[in-house]
């Protein structure tokens, strides 16, 4: 276990840090998942920026590796025009 009051806080840190990251990566997952069942362009051309913001953020603060987001947003973007 940790001795010195750096290292246990370091712990502390982390601990809060990974909750916020498993927090973030699970609402742009439902987020994905949410505009692949839409069917109204409408929608989800509109839905569309705030998920692309949500994995520009997350490759941002790398939770996830910049070529997945890039791929993301690509899919999700063909997806979309695919439907109007």
């Amino acid at each position: 276990m940790a001795q010195h009051a750096s290292s246990k806080k370091r712990i502390r840190q982390d601990a809060k840090k990974r909750l916020q990251n498993r927090y973030y990566k699970k609402t742009a997952r439902t987020a994905i998942a949410k505009l692949r069942e839409m069917t109204d362009a409408k929608e989800a051309g509109s839905f569309l920026p705030k998920v692309v913001s949500m994995i520009d953020r997350l490759a941002k603060n790398n939770n996830w590796h910049k070529n997945k987001s890039a791929n993301l947003k690509s899919k999700l973007t063909k997806f979309v025009n695919q439907i109007g």
